[in-house]
């Protein structure tokens, strides 16, 4: 990990931890603003809910121009495009926009479609055998942007007159020092190899049942977290009156905790069934329900959106894991590009609703719905085993 051919690995988890923190920074912002500024209580997560859309909106751009232009250009411009999101959501704060903010927030988003890449970026620049520990360097750049996002919100927050703009000031200036950083990271060029693309429709790919289920572990895993995490702070701050640095505390913990585990889930990989890692993050969002029907205090928001954290990250890497083995050679791009489309599309439905939910509904309640979305994944793994099958011809 120290190697010089580690080197370019590291400029890229700097790039992630800086470029990334502008996510966690809206989504411990957005529906505070939205509060403030949406016409009704019930579209304040609205500014979450395009920032997953744009994020789904910017995959296939992203990933066409690396294809063709090489990833370094293109983070370059994707950064750039970041820069100016936050300058365009600090303008709009001042002008008190609603529409500007949520155009800002889903430039983010569509920014974000590119950091996710980043990690694609590190396996390319060392060996094959290196490639699983680059890739977690990378992810675990996050836990360094989960902290320094809200951080940034909350030490920002009344730098100047208009509220929560300094704090979009202070994180473009991180996208500015990313894009130096990315300046001096040598791209190794992958080898070319022909494949056969497959000419099987898209719809082929749901007569694996191994892809339905990878896909619904995926979906269901950022269907529940986005839900929970984007209501979060609505109901710490506004519902039950906890302050905003609590606030930022339990959001900080929750971005942490999605991508710690990060770090020994290739071991729990090795050592337990795909399958039972998806048990296992259902779990931890089975507890999540319980500690919040009992727990509505600082530490019962903690216990809970960390519960959350490690759920996701058990569902996201599995569903992660078993994708590869549910489609044909040639058919990475369409089954990735369905994949993101559809997970992704949920995430912008449970993030828009959940200012609705939460308005129309206590805590309790709100978590309840929670377990909608659980049943249908627990339904798909009670159904005969087909995850070795991989896909046929039709």
């Amino acid at each position: 990990m120290f190697s010089r051919q580690f080197i370019g690995v590291w400029i890229l988890v700097c790039c992630n931890a800086l470029a990334f923190a502008a996510t966690p920074l809206m989504m411990l912002v957005g529906s505070l603003v939205g509060v403030k500024l949406a016409p009704s209580a019930d579209w304040a997560t609205l500014p979450i809910a395009t920032m997953v859309i744009g994020a789904a909106l910017g995959i296939l751009p992203a990933t066409q121009g690396m294809q063709r232009f090489g990833r370094k250009p293109v983070f370059l411009f994707y950064l750039f495009l970041g820069l100016l999101s936050c300058l365009l959501a600090a303008y709009s704060l001042s002008v008190e926009s609603f529409v500007l903010f949520c155009v800002a927030s889903a430039m983010v988003g569509f920014t974000n479609a590119a950091v996710q890449q980043l990690r694609f970026a590190a396996m390319e620049s060392v060996s094959p055998e290196q490639g699983p520990t680059a890739a977690s360097l990378v992810m675990c750049g996050g836990i360094i942007a989960a902290f320094l996002g809200p951080e940034l919100a909350v030490q920002g927050r009344n730098w100047f007159a208009t509220e929560y703009a300094g704090s979009y000031l202070a994180t473009a200036v991180c996208f500015v020092v990313a894009a130096g950083l990315m300046m001096v990271f040598s791209e190794v060029k992958a080898s070319t190899a022909d494949v056969v693309e497959s000419r099987r429709s898209f719809l082929a790919l749901f007569g694996n049942p191994a892809f339905c289920l990878a896909l619904a572990s995926g979906a269901v895993g950022f269907v529940i977290m986005t839900f929970v995490m984007t209501a979060t702070p609505i109901s710490m701050h506004h519902h039950h009156g906890h302050s905003l640095i609590d606030t930022k505390w339990v959001i900080q913990s929750h971005i942490a905790a999605m991508f710690l585990p990060s770090l020994f889930t290739p071991w729990l990989f090795r050592r337990f069934s795909i399958k039972v890692m998806m048990v296992a993050g259902l779990v931890c969002y089975g507890l999540t329900v319980l500690v919040g029907m009992s727990h509505t205090s600082v530490s019962g928001f903690w216990v809970q959106l960390v519960l959350l954290g490690i759920g996701w990250n058990f569902l996201f890497v599995s569903g992660t894991a078993l994708l590869p083995s549910t489609y044909l050679p040639g058919e990475q791009f369409k089954a990735q590009g369905v994949n993101d489309v559809v997970v992704f599309s949920c995430q912008a439905v449970a993030s828009l609703s959940a200012g609705w939910a939460l308005t129309a509904s206590s805590w309790q309640t709100f978590l309840l719905i929670c377990l909608v979305p659980m049943a249908l994944l627990v339904i798909l793994l009670m159904l005969p085993s087909h995850s070795n099958r991989l896909a046929t011809n039709d």
